[in-house]
This record gives structure tokens, sequence and C-alpha cells, in this order.
């Protein structure tokens, strides 16, 4: 039962940001151990342009923060992780509420620990797609995250 409050919780508080809450989007699900996060952005007054369909902005700040977050929280406070740069490839229209789902597996952990043994930082790619309920892709961002351990107190790396 503590698993589940502490998703509410999270889920709230990331709902309640009020840089989130400009962005029209909504995450409608945390894993226990944040390696997935599920976030909706409907189309409504907030999100709709000019045209009728969901505002590019608000689909890319739908994705802006996740993999970082999801980073941070799994990697912990010896890790620095930073949101480098980003893209966006709008492919359809947003007509209807679009769904994404940001996934980290373990292997991937695994891997920027290993890394980061033998490097000073590094930098890690990931996509999420921007989907309607029927799976039809309407826009792809791309998010580059920049991780490094953090020095040790006093020292300077």
């Amino acid at each position: 039962m503590a698993g589940a409050w502490t998703g509410w919780w999270h889920r709230l508080a990331f709902n309640l940001h009020p840089a989130w809450r400009g962005t029209g989007a909504r995450v409608t699900w945390i894993a226990p151990d944040w390696r997935e996060v599920r976030v909706q952005v409907p189309l409504n007054r907030r999100t709709r342009n000019l045209v009728g369909t969901i505002f590019g902005g608000s689909l890319y700040a739908a994705a802006d923060p996740v993999y970082m977050v999801m980073l941070m929280r799994n990697l912990g406070p010896e890790y620095v992780v930073w949101d480098k740069a980003a893209t966006i490839r709008f492919l359809k229209p947003g007509r209807s509420t679009l769904h994404a789902r940001f996934v980290l597996d373990a292997a991937e952990l695994d891997a920027i620990r290993t890394a980061l043994e033998t490097q000073e930082k590094i930098d890690r790619v990931y996509t999420v797609d921007l989907v309607d309920a029927g799976g039809v892709v309407h826009a792809t961002v791309e998010k580059t995250i920049h991780i490094r351990r953090r020095a040790p107190s006093g020292g300077r790396r």
C-alpha cells in the first residue's frame, strides 16, 4: 500500500509544479522504482493552437523533463544529470489526447554506471513517441541527457 501512496504523491507533486502545469500535460502513472512514467497531453483549450490541434510546445514540454528526472531518481545523488539537447519531429497533427511512455531498463542504468567508471562524463540519447489511442505516432521527441559522477565533497572535477 505504501508504494501506491508514494506513486500518487509523486504524480501530484509533478502535476502541481508550476512549470509542468503550464504545459497542459499530466503525469498519469509513475512506477514505484521510477523506471517507467506515463504522460498524457489532452486536446483542450489550454493545449489547442490556432488551427485546432495540440500546440507543438505542449507536446515538447510534455517530454522535456521526464527522462532527466527518471535518471536522477534511479542513479541517485552521486550523479549529476542534465538535459543537454532535444529535437522534436512532428508527424501528424494531434486532434485527440496523446500519450507518451518513458521507460528505463536495468541494463541501461548498469551501462551508464559502467561507462562512468572509465569516462568523466557521457551523453545518452532517449526517444519517446507521442501516440493517440490507436497507437498512431504524432510526434517523436529525442532527448540528449548529460551524466557525470558528482565530485567528492571539497574537490572539483
